[in-house]
């Protein structure tokens, strides 16, 4: 979530008097229950979502696509996605801050797969990216870079000269170091870098740990004590124009209170800066204003609108468990293995024979590669499966271990079925490797 002002706010001088602090924790903690009751809001009374997987006559469609005809032209594993699903999720989040000022970022890190990324841009989403490699992206998507929010903790000066070019909207900053960098690179392009700094605010997410980054020893963010100098520093650097605060704490979060937790702090943060721009910001989230709230989602848009689809292998009987061996595996959806990820699994074709308990596992020589842990399903051998919500950080993290070429990506639209990106070859897998000179020993 980032909170940002006009373009020249941040450089204004500081105001210092009790009065003014005053007035602006008044307004911040008018803004902490706004934030809470937007958020209570969505959840509450959010439309419902468009399914864009349901079962016909037994079989599990993509919109108006079977899936086993999806396998037979595309192959398995193959990553299938629902644009219904994409834009209901877009529009409903979009939608629920109806009234305030602001632009939804999608934080392309959950897929960067350029049709995806094209969707969200024909939608008018913004985007949150974490690399020069995702701002190529957005511009070959035809993304509007105009939209674009560069975060991560380690931008290299290559990067950050590119994304001056490209006239982004703002870089979230995370150490002290990169606000010099980032104001060296801007002077010698004789510019000025539009920056917020990701404000670290000490918040527990109550999520994953390799998915919480809120916390104090996390690597992201500047900590809390720290960003008062830092945005003093920030407000004297010529070729810096400061924007905004940022925080993000985490994903696959579950309660409203770290978020309320996180924003009351971040405003308490606002108070203390009693700057006049920053003062504005406060009241960001009330109606009518010209600021905007910058929110970054990613899993939650596409996420869902996913399946990792998969053959059933090898069906195999063991004392303790019984595996179902698939086609995909750990390499194609990392997850599980990586965060203790849960996804459902669907057969494709529903059976009437009696279920059993099965560990779906890969073919990958790892006793850590599986995709789902005691699972009740009617499979045989040959059989269709379905790996639910596969649509954010499955082909986004997939990987060429043990030499396995990276699975299709194909994109449903109704009854039309798009490839959206077709399956790796062998070949291509080391089509850039070069063996040993023939005198080398």
């Amino acid at each position: 979530m980032r909170h940002q002002g006009t373009a020249a706010s941040g450089a204004e001088g500081y105001r210092d008097t009790d009065a003014a602090r005053a007035s602006d924790r008044q307004s911040g903690d008018a803004a902490a229950h706004d934030v809470a009751g937007a958020s209570a809001a969505f959840l509450d009374h959010r439309p419902a979502a468009v399914s864009g997987f349901a079962y016909v006559d037994g079989e599990l469609n993509a919109e108006g696509v079977r899936l086993s005809a999806v396998a037979d032209e595309f192959g398995t594993p193959c990553y299938v996605y629902s644009q219904a699903m994409l834009t209901d999720a877009y529009r409903a989040f979009d939608g629920v801050f109806a009234g305030i000022p602001h632009l939804v970022c999608y934080a392309m890190k959950a897929n960067p797969t350029l049709a995806i990324v094209d969707l969200f841009a024909r939608l008018g989403s913004g985007f949150d990216i974490v690399s020069g490699g995702e701002l190529a992206r957005v511009i070959a998507a035809g993304g509007d870079c105009g939209k674009v929010v560069f975060s991560g903790v380690g931008k290299s000066d290559a990067e950050m000269e590119d994304a001056l070019a490209a006239g982004i909207l703002c870089f979230n900053v995370e150490s002290a170091s990169e606000l010099e960098h980032l104001a060296a690179v801007a002077r010698r392009m004789g510019t000025r870098a539009p920056l917020s700094f990701r404000v670290n605010p000490d918040v527990d997410p109550l999520t994953h740990p390799y998915i919480a980054t809120g916390l104090k020893d996390s690597k992201f963010g500047v900590a809390l004590a720290d960003a008062h100098a830092l945005y003093r520093r920030a407000a004297q650097m010529p070729s810096i124009v400061v924007r905004g605060i940022d925080m993000h704490i985490g994903s696959q979060i579950t309660e409203l209170a770290p978020y309320r937790e996180a924003a009351s702090r971040m405003l308490a943060l606002v108070d203390t800066l009693a700057i006049d721009a920053y003062a504005a910001m406060v009241r960001l989230l009330f109606e009518h204003r010209r600021e905007r709230l910058l929110l970054e989602p990613g899993r939650w848009l596409v996420g869902d609108a996913g399946v990792l689809l998969t053959r059933v292998r090898v069906v195999k009987p063991g004392a303790t468990r019984n595996f179902a061996v698939v086609d995909a595996a750990m390499n194609d959806l990392i997850r599980p293995s990586l965060y203790d990820a849960w996804h459902a699994v669907d057969p494709v074709h529903q059976r009437s024979d009696a279920a059993r308990r099965y560990d779906v596992v890969g073919p990958i020589c790892e006793s850590g590669d599986f995709l789902a842990l005691d699972r009740e399903l009617a499979i045989a051998e040959g059989d269709l499966l379905a790996v639910r919500s596969a649509g954010a950080y499955a082909m986004a993290m997939s990987s060429n271990y043990n030499a396995r070429p990276r699975a299709s990506e194909v994109l449903i639209d109704g009854r039309a079925a798009h490839l959206i990106r077709r399956r790796e070859t062998v070949a291509e897998l080391h089509a850039h490797e070069l063996r040993l000179p023939a005198t080398s020993r």
